[in-house]
């Protein structure tokens, strides 16, 4: 039988982890961590995701600080905010929701973002001491694989792991983590000639490579541990870069899509906010 991988009780349980943190922190120091969210222009998927940040953030007793920027905003106008946001001693993380309209640079952009504010673990900085192993502020989406991986004792010492997918926001940064737990880590993308190759051997195959069921059988070895990381809105519902259904029977572990990594994902966003809430304080 393949176990089906819950992501909604993990991110649960960690939530109300941080909201006793949060409580007891106030109940101390006074102090309250807060999120500033970015959301500049009107696109209805960002809209859904920031509402469903912000509500998670409250949820655990944090502030909500929100910033609402029209579609024709400036580079500078956005940069403005954050600078201002940075400044804020209230505002202990930020997040500049992403994909910003294209007239943008969102690279500039995010490097204005404090490193102990970065929960999103995007910026240059943040990036850099990922890499040197540093103490600092992790992607949320890569944070919640490990944490699910490590949740279902699935060991990563030794492990082979296949990451599909080379982007920033996933790919990369887990590919990162995986290899100072002592994975053996091999990474392919849209370019890989022969994908199944790459993932047939591995003991965990991460898929974040944006493609509809692009994973199936002929991927993935028996007993192999299956994380979907993509989404994709269709007619039926909800669904994700692996043919789930067709490997049952085959992996011994599977993230569903919905409730899987999604969730995990908001239960970082709100551990790491937390988390730069400490730092900062450290740090003063």
């Amino acid at each position: 039988m393949t176990t089906r991988i819950d992501g909604r009780k993990l991110a649960e349980q960690i939530r109300l982890k941080v909201a006793e943190d949060v409580a007891g922190a106030a109940g101390t120091s006074g102090r309250v961590p807060g999120l500033a969210t970015i959301l500049v222009g009107d696109d209805p998927a960002s809209a859904v995701y920031v509402a469903a940040k912000r509500r998670a953030i409250r949820e655990v007793g944090m502030r909500d600080f929100h910033r609402a920027l029209a579609l024709q905003a400036t580079q500078k106008e956005v940069a403005d905010v954050i600078d201002e946001l940075a400044a804020d001693p209230e505002v202990t993380g930020i997040l500049l929701q992403l994909p910003l309209p294209a007239h943008l640079d969102a690279h500039q952009l995010i490097d204005r973002i404090p490193v102990t504010k970065d929960v999103d673990g995007l910026t240059t900085a943040s990036a850099g001491l990922l890499a040197r192993g540093e103490h600092g502020l992790r992607p949320c989406t890569p944070l919640g694989v490990i944490e699910l991986l490590d949740a279902e004792g699935i060991p990563l010492m030794g492990a082979h792991v296949a990451v599909v997918g080379w982007g920033e926001l996933v790919g990369r940064p887990l590919a990162q983590l995986l290899l100072r737990r002592g994975a053996t880590v091999t990474v392919a993308h849209e370019f890989t000639t022969d994908l199944a190759a790459v993932t047939l051997p591995a003991d965990i195959v991460v898929v974040a490579a944006g493609v509809r069921g692009l994973i199936g059988p002929e991927h993935i070895k028996p007993g192999a541990t299956v994380i979907d990381v993509g989404i994709h809105r269709t007619d039926a519902g909800l669904t994700g870069d692996v043919r789930s259904d067709e490997l049952e029977g085959i992996a011994g572990c599977i993230t569903p899509v919905p409730g899987g990594v999604g969730p995990m994902t908001i239960a970082m966003l709100v551990l790491n906010t937390l988390r730069a809430s400490e730092w900062i304080g450290t740090a003063a």
